[in-house]
């Protein structure tokens, strides 16, 4: 197939103008956003997206799940399309770019094909994914799992806020619930722009990073269980300190993420002590370990080292201990084709590139397994996300939408 000339570019103005004009839908306290995913916010970002596509010439399409597929139609009616797209939902306190460059970015994608009046052979779909960040509802990537056939619909729209507010019924109630079958698309490829949420291609100076494998990863929770007891009056040799277990613990997990490194990583982040009072000795703790890896082996081993370690810790401080695997998801290896796409297309473009792993769960690891994938990444400073500090440059947007461009193009295939 044949690449686009080297000339071809994105718009970048219009590009980040897109996502200014975004962010200031459910503005943050501090410079961010907060668009949780279906609040009021959520469906005015929807409506004006929506907007944009109509006025680009695409039809919107809506499944039962609320994802929107803004359609740029083709020249072989018989073609399927090369979807484009991530997620208009944020964190209660999240940034201006994680998700929304990558669904702004697949439409700057459709207005550049407009502007130069390319036509191609197979349709192009700009894409917005319901309820990627799982922070009002879990499980993250809810709806592309749900695509793909990793949860049933029902099961999904079962799900419940802090509020008992369920997924379904807030779909519902915001007015942004299709008819469509949800899955019933097929898909020729599907490309995903994002930033990298970590701070490898600022630290190396890289303008993109070809995302080749995601990682997986574990979540194992662990309750321990010791005496609660009074800190000043409870001799050292007779307590049963379960806070004291889990610093000893996570002394190992760390220990365990190292001994894999540079790809490993491994932290406990949800912590709670009881009955977490200054002067009582911790009686109880549960955490959950998160593990991950881009290698399926590496994570059962660092789960299996985990439980090994802790127990003997348990055994000899004379304490009880549970564990409870509560989450995961298998390592993710993108398409070859797609990801030579990319990397084809940063290096038609000069733009300094290199091979990354990403951290982070994507829609795109769910789409993976129903249709060729990869994704763009572009730099963020320090390597922040999910914070309102979050900041890309102008020039970081521009070339990751090049690159997006390039490879969404090659792929649907330019008719002359």
């Amino acid at each position: 197939m044949a690449a686009p000339a080297q000339n071809l570019r994105i718009n970048g103005d219009r590009l980040w103008d897109s996502l200014m004009e975004m962010a200031k839908i459910g503005p943050g306290v501090a410079g961010g956003n907060n668009r949780q995913t279906l609040t009021d916010e959520d469906g005015e970002g929807r409506a004006l997206f929506q907007k944009w596509c109509e006025d680009a010439g695409c039809t919107m399409g809506l499944d039962q799940m609320g994802n929107m597929f803004a359609r740029r139609e083709g020249t072989d009616p018989e073609a399927l399309p090369v979807y484009v797209g991530s997620h208009l939902d944020t964190q209660p306190t999240g940034g201006k770019y994680d998700g929304v460059l990558g669904v702004l970015g697949g439409l700057e994608v459709l207005r550049t094909l407009n502007d130069l009046g390319i036509k191609t052979k197979h349709p192009i779909v700009a894409t917005n994914w319901t309820n990627e960040e799982g922070t009002r509802y879990a499980p993250a990537m809810l709806s592309s799992g749900v695509f793909a056939g990793v949860h049933t619909q029902d099961w999904a729209y079962d799900r419940e806020d802090a509020e008992g507010k369920k997924f379904g019924d807030e779909l519902q109630r915001i007015g942004w619930r299709g008819d469509e079958e949800v899955g019933a698309r097929k898909m020729h490829a599907f490309f995903e722009l994002h930033i990298e949420q970590g701070p490898i291609l600022e630290a190396e100076g890289k303008d993109i990073g070809v995302v080749t494998h995601g990682q997986g990863l574990s979540w194992t929770q662990v309750t321990v269980t010791g005496k609660d007891a009074h800190t000043g009056s409870t001799p050292m040799p007779m307590r049963k300190n379960a806070g004291l277990a889990m610093a000893r613990i996570l002394e190992k997990v760390d220990e365990i993420a190292w001994s894999n490194a540079p790809h490993a990583v491994g932290a406990a982040g949800h912590i709670d002590v009881y009955p977490n009072s200054r002067n009582v000795i911790p009686g109880k703790v549960v955490f959950t370990v998160d593990f991950r890896s881009p290698d399926l082996d590496v994570i059962t081993d660092m789960e299996n080292r985990l439980r090994v370690a802790a127990q003997e810790i348990i055994d000899e401080m004379g304490l009880q201990i549970e564990f409870e695997k509560v989450g995961g998801f298998d390592p993710v290896k993108f398409d070859d084709g797609c990801v030579a796409a990319v990397r084809n297309a940063a290096e038609r473009l000069g733009y300094s590139h290199r091979d990354i792993i990403s951290g982070a769960g994507h829609d795109a690891c769910w789409i993976n397994r129903v249709a060729p994938t990869a994704m763009v990444m572009c730099p963020c400073v320090d390597g922040l996300s999910h914070n309102e500090a979050e900041d890309i440059s102008k020039e970081w947007a521009a070339a990751g939408a090049d690159v997006l461009f390039h490879a969404v193009v090659e792929t649907a295939e330019i008719v002359e």
